[in-house]
């Protein structure tokens, strides 16, 4: 189980990194697999940072045990309540292939819309969970970076301005950015509104290969606007213990 002090941080800073939450030998397999999917579909020779693949869940348990065949899913239920999440569907192989000196300018939320726009809003989910594949202890070595506390600022935007706003780079006030750092095994759970984004691999010679599992709450997709507005509504044990945010605001109609 999480400590309290995990949940605490996770609320107030968006996620938590929890130590060799994964057995070995599922790292290890996963990692043969990884090896065979990208030796099917090698990247091109001339690659450079971000290369992703998204496999079905449902057809390789060797990737999706890293999540359901370890600790990793009652983890995340700590945060969001016994028997309130869903499976995911999708698994994805995230390779950060170096040198590649990038520094991300702004972070993002995970949407397929960089700006707001009239589309009933989609693509939401409740937390982001992430399987470290390979050693990530120094900075600049294909880290993901992300921006702590900006889910609660987040959903603060949403709550002003409506829900109508969502897209992946809201106008918010940000604060300096941190590199997730660990060891192969490590599980990240991020809140789904904390701004994230892709950094450089130039300190390392080594392809950086995390497991990223999008996962719902049962009943996420009937209220996403107002999850928007409300971050922990998809977190009842969090959300007992936290302040209630002032009412949502309803989406322009």
């Amino acid at each position: 189980m999480l400590s309290d002090r995990q949940i605490n941080e996770f609320a107030e800073r968006g996620f938590v990194v929890v130590p060799q939450v994964v057995q070995d030998d599922l790292v290890d397999r996963a990692a043969r697999r990884i090896d065979e999917v990208i030796a099917a579909d090698p990247p091109a020779a001339d690659t450079h940072g971000n290369h992703f693949y998204f496999l079905r869940t449902s057809d390789e348990p060797a990737l999706t045990a890293p999540l359901t065949g370890s600790p990793a899913f009652a983890l995340a239920e700590n945060l969001a309540g016994t028997g309130t999440l869903e499976i995911p569907w999708q698994v994805q192989i995230a390779l950060n292939i170096p040198p590649y000196s990038h520094r991300p300018g702004r972070p993002h939320i995970d949407t397929s819309d960089a700006e707001p726009s009239d589309a009933p809003v989609r693509g939401t989910f409740t937390l982001l969970a992430g399987v470290l594949m390979s050693d990530q202890l120094t900075e600049n070595s294909g880290n993901l970076w992300v921006w702590t506390g900006t889910h609660l600022t987040h959903a603060a935007y949403f709550r002003e301005h409506g829900p109508q706003m969502f897209c992946a780079y809201p106008p918010i006030d940000l604060p300096e950015p941190e590199q997730i750092k660990g060891r192969a095994g490590d599980l990240l759970l991020a809140h789904y509104l904390l701004g994230h984004n892709i950094g450089g691999n130039y300190a390392s010679q080594r392809t950086r290969r995390a497991l990223y599992f999008r996962i719902s709450a049962q009943d996420h997709a009937s209220r996403r606007e107002e999850f928007l507005q409300d971050p922990w509504l998809d977190y009842p044990p969090i959300r007992s213990t936290s302040p209630t945010p002032p009412t949502a605001r309803p989406a322009a109609g």
